[in-house]
């Protein structure tokens, strides 16, 4: 167990010098605390799209390909997925480009987005058209609520269910909540993507398999892990808290890289503030985190606390848990309390209570 410790996860700090690339990016950004979004756009733009389509060039065969295939893969992988991603995210909630030059809002997920697995308005449909609306309650079709989270047989369950039935659940909601337009965008982006698909594969097999469909298993089982773990630990009586629904990681270097992505809770508080202020708000508002017992952990991602509920190791949950108001006497405590909170909610028990 720790005690609440200095900030040091990123805030923003202005440009005094903005450099002449600097001024150029933010004549087009909608928020100036976006600047460094435009240059991870301009890195991933200059070096994956490049060796991508490189994959696919008749004359690039044997060894040289599948060294170009490794580069593409380290980049893609180990660098670029989780800032994309999170920025993704970001942009999604908030408009990244300005209403002048507002058709470059779909670069990210039309053109880069699909290297990471990430198929056209499938992720904004999903996240801003159901996930948020139900706050992983039971009409959200990727509530953690009714499994068992310290279980890795529930996540395969969890898993499995999403990639089977994933994209006709969310159609039929955005259906039933007469949220045509969503739907719409939803069925464009997944055909679109099936067809090209498809489509290269009789070009460059190998290639289609590397950029286009290994990327989609991989981006969708990491995105399952991540609100696994973000929604892991909820209070039965009340799992439409965001306090007691979501986690916060502060004073992690993911948080560096991922632009503050750890700060669930004030997240589904407030959906549209920017990645900034984050760190501001959770000092700000501590005394409503301690009051609601919301789960804050210090020195620790969501990759940490997956890995540790699958291995149920507690006691590595409880040493880098953040005791708020030292109402925990110890890590026994801190141990029981966050078992009570991956139970398994039984489905019947809450659409009773809910009723």
């Amino acid at each position: 167990m720790k005690h609440l410790a200095a900030c040091t996860d990123p805030e923003y700090t202005a440009v005094e010098n903005p450099s002449r690339l600097d001024s150029f990016f933010l004549k087009y950004i909608q928020d100036k605390r976006d600047l460094p979004f435009a240059y991870l756009t301009l890195k991933i733009s200059v070096t994956l799209l490049p060796l991508a389509v490189l994959l696919f060039v008749p004359a690039l065969t044997g060894w040289l390909w599948w060294a170009v295939l490794a580069v593409y893969m380290g980049l893609s992988n180990a660098r670029f997925r989780g800032p994309y991603g999170l920025m993704q995210h970001c942009t999604s909630h908030r408009v990244f480009f300005r209403k002048k030059y507002g058709y470059l809002n779909h670069y990210l997920p039309w053109v880069i987005g699909p290297l990471f697995g990430q198929t056209p308005e499938t992720y904004f449909t999903h996240h801003l058209g159901m996930h948020h609306p139900e706050n992983n309650l039971p009409d959200d079709e990727s509530s953690t609520m009714f499994f068992q989270r310290d279980s890795l047989r529930s996540f395969l369950h969890y898993l499995g269910d999403f990639f089977v039935r994933g994209l006709p659940n969310l159609a039929r909601y955005l259906h039933s909540r007469n949220k045509l337009t969503l739907r719409h965008r939803l069925m464009r982006g997944e055909l679109v993507y099936l067809v090209v698909t498809f489509g290269l594969c009789f070009v460059n097999l190998p290639a289609t398999l590397a950029v286009f469909v290994f990327p989609v298993i991989m981006g969708r089982v990491v995105m399952m892990l991540g609100n696994w773990s973000q929604h892991a630990f909820i209070a039965a009586e009340t799992p439409d808290n965001c306090y007691t629904n979501s986690v916060t990681c502060i004073n992690t270097n993911y948080n560096h890289k991922c632009w503050n992505d750890g700060y669930h809770i004030s997240h589904h508080l407030k959906p549209a503030m920017h990645w900034t202020e984050h760190p501001g708000h959770f000092r700000q508002n501590l005394a409503q985190y301690a009051q609601n017992e919301a789960i804050v952990f210090d020195g620790i991602h969501f990759l940490h606390i997956f890995a540790y509920l699958m291995t149920k190791r507690y006691d590595l949950l409880a040493k880098n848990f953040v005791s708020l108001d030292g109402r925990y006497a110890d890590d026994a405590a801190v141990i029981a309390l966050l078992k009570s909170r991956t139970r398994r909610i039984r489905r019947p028990v809450q659409l009773a209570q809910a009723a």
